[in-house]
């Protein structure tokens, strides 16, 4: 489920970052929910590129009042883990985002029925669809629970 966001201006459509292409407002987008589903493996970007870009959607994210980010960052082809995922993590475990990032869950922690499952699902209810796509775990996802104070899950 894509998340979307709508110009205060014009009402139209846009992205989340830059400006709206309709109307060229710069203004903040106003959210349609409080979750946000970032693909970063999209255009194969390099491990060190991807970082960036989570860097710069969670500054967004957290000024547009964004709760929470499914981060889609692959598992890797190899079968043995992808490099955006472990930079990704690394980034999480050594408190790289700790401004923005108050709790975060690797999709393989999170298995349809588990107790890291229910446990958020009763912390942030609206991802109950987007969970779907964790019924056995999914180690090509992360869940972060945007805030303004860090603590480690």
């Amino acid at each position: 489920m894509a998340h979307t966001f709508e110009c205060p201006e014009c009402g139209n459509p846009r992205g989340m970052q830059g400006a709206c292409r309709q109307c060229g407002s710069e203004e903040m987008p106003q959210a349609h929910g409080d979750t946000l589903v970032l693909n970063l493996k999209h255009d194969n970007p390099r491990a060190e590129e991807a970082l960036d870009r989570l860097t710069l959607a969670l500054r967004r994210a957290t000024e547009v009042g964004i709760k929470v980010m499914i981060v889609i960052h692959g598992y890797g082809a190899s079968g043995e883990g992808g490099r955006i995922k472990w930079v990704i993590h690394d980034a999480l475990e050594n408190n790289y985002f700790s401004d923005r990032v108050h709790e975060y869950r690797f999709g393989e922690e999170i298995a349809f029925g588990t107790e890291a499952y229910h446990a958020l699902l009763r912390r942030r209810p609206s991802l109950k669809s987007h969970l779907k796509h964790f019924k056995e775990g999914n180690a090509g996802m992360t869940v972060l629970i945007l805030g303004s104070h860090a603590r480690i899950a």
